[in-house]
Parts: structure tokens; C-alpha cells; sequence
């Protein structure tokens, strides 16, 4: 724990994500906040761009394959039960009867390769992400929100089509490094977590960041935190214990918002106590 964790008031001050001991239950609750995820971010638009958007999970359990949302289903739809594994190598479903989005794969599966810290890979096609992509520049600390990013992603700004080519799943990846996020240029945001939750959780807060820094350009010469102070407040805010916690009220709004999602409805098919977790 950082020090300023550390710091925080009282024992148990923060949630912390559940641990299991097999992995049957710990990939039923990993699916299921997968489906919720996708949820939220219908909710929230990012699904309204045809085929675009993937969210991946690394199996618990088999190494190098990856659940992932299937490719021309809504996210608004998504069950567990639609969520398919797909092999990092070749792409091919393993488990599941449809397919996955291979030029959004390509990303991913790289990533999760060169970052076995990471449990889930996001992109999503978003309006202001999209926007903000355009200028090939990394996301300044205007305010305290945008902090958990500074020095903590990075750039890639060479487009060239869709990414149908493994080496430039690499190229990304590489770019990328031991950062949280990714902007590509004229095209979209990544972001990455040591769970999923907080995965998402980055994805959320960096399009936001994304629309605030679009709205003070548009505005006028908005000033920064100074460099000295953002560090300090990344390191605040920019863990991934945080990243976790500050997702959990999104989880459970979609949760509420999707009874069909809850445990015990029949939309879930496979009954497990992971999911009271």
C-alpha cells in the first residue's frame, strides 16, 4: 500500500477486491463484472459506433486466452453467457460459439502479453476520446481528476487502418509500457488494470478528462497543475486500490439498472456464490 493509503483514516477505510480459491468461482465473478461493465458503458454511449469497442479478461485459469465481449453484440444485451474465450495467439474462439472483433484483438492481446500485471484491456470508440486522440498529445493535469494520469500514459501516434496486423498490436504495446492508458491517434482511448474494475474505472475518468481538456481549449489557455503538484496528486489518486474503489458505485448502479444481470435471475445461467463477492 502507498504511503498516502497509509495515511487514510481507520482500518478497512477502502474496499478491497475479493480473493478466491478456485478458479470456477473467480471466472464467474470476473464474467459477471464483465456483462456489468459493458453495461455501464452502453449507458454511457460507448457502444453506438457499429462494430467498435472491446473489453478483454484474462482467464484465471488458461494462460493466454482472454474473455471478451463477441463481436456485433450489443453491449447493452451482453450476459455472461455471451462472453466468449479467445486464444492470445490465434484469435480463435476456445470456448463460446461466436467471434471476436480481430482488429480491436490485435490491441489487446499484445498488451496482455507484454503486461501479465494486467487483467483486463479496454478500447472503446468514444466521442471525446476520439477528439482529444486527434491531437496526438498526452492529456495535461488540468485539474485533479486528469492527475492519475500525468506521467501515467502515453501517446501513439502513428494510424494506419485497422490494427489487422499483430506487429502493430506490438507497436502499441510497446508504446504503452508499464502505463495505465493510451491515446491513439485519430483514434481512440486504452486502458489497462490489474483488475478489471479499475480498468474500467480509468477508461470512465479518462474520457471525462478527455471532455474537460476539449471544453478549456474551446474556452480559452487553461493553466495546468503545476508538475511538482500533479506527481503528488497521481500518486494520491493514481493507485490501483483507488482505481478499484472508485468504481465500485458505477458496478453498482448498472447493477440496479440491469435486474437481469442480478444473481438468481435467468440471465445467469450458472448460479455461484462468487457473485455475492
Amino acid at each position: 500500500m502507498s504511503q498516502a493509503l497509509a495515511n487514510m483514516p481507520g482500518d478497512g477505510y477502502f474496499r478491497r477486491p475479493p480473493v478466491f480459491d478456485n478458479h470456477s468461482d473467480h471466472r464467474t465473478y470476473l464474467k459477471h463484472r464483465q456483462a456489468v461493465a459493458l453495461r455501464h458503458f452502453a449507458r454511457l454511449g460507448f457502444d453506438q459506433d457499429g462494430l467498435a469497442g472491446l473489453i478483454t479478461v484474462a482467464d484465471p485459469e488458461h494462460s493466454g486466452t482472454y474473455w471478451a465481449n463477441p463481436l456485433a453484440r450489443a453491449f447493452s444485451l451482453v450476459t455472461p453467457a455471451d462472453l466468449i474465450r479467445v486464444d492470445g495467439d490465434s484469435a480463435e474462439t476456445v470456448e463460446g460459439d461466436r467471434r471476436v472483433n480481430v482488429a480491436a484483438f490485435n490491441i489487446h492481446a499484445e498488451i496482455h502479453k507484454a503486461r501479465p500485471d494486467v487483467q483486463a484491456v479496454i478500447h472503446l470508440h468514444t466521442v471525446y476520446g476520439r477528439a482529444f486522440s486527434a491531437f496526438a498529445r498526452r492529456l495535461p493535469p488540468l485539474t485533479q481528476d486528469a492527475c492519475p494520469f500525468f506521467e501515467d500514459h502515453e501517446v501513439f501516434d502513428d494510424y494506419t487502418g485497422l490494427v489487422l496486423a499483430k506487429d502493430d498490436g506490438r507497436r502499441i504495446a510497446k508504446q504503452l509500457g508499464g502505463h495505465k492508458a493510451i491515446l491513439l491517434k485519430n483514434h481512440g482511448l486504452v486502458t489497462v488494470g490489474e483488475t478489471l474494475d479499475a480498468a474500467a474505472w480509468w477508461f470512465t475518468l479518462l474520457d471525462t478528462c478527455c471532455h474537460v481538456q476539449l471544453l478549456a481549449d474551446a474556452a480559452g489557455k487553461p493553466e495546468p497543475i503545476p508538475a511538482d503538484v500533479a506527481r503528488l496528486t497521481g500518486k494520491q489518486l493514481g493507485s490501483h486500490l483507488l482505481g478499484w474503489n472508485s468504481y465500485q458505485p458505477l458496478h453498482d448502479v448498472a447493477l440496479a439498472r440491469n435486474p437481469d444481470l442480478a444473481p438468481g435471475s435467468p440471465a445467469m445461467r450458472v448460479q455461484s456464490p462468487a457473485l455475492s463477492g
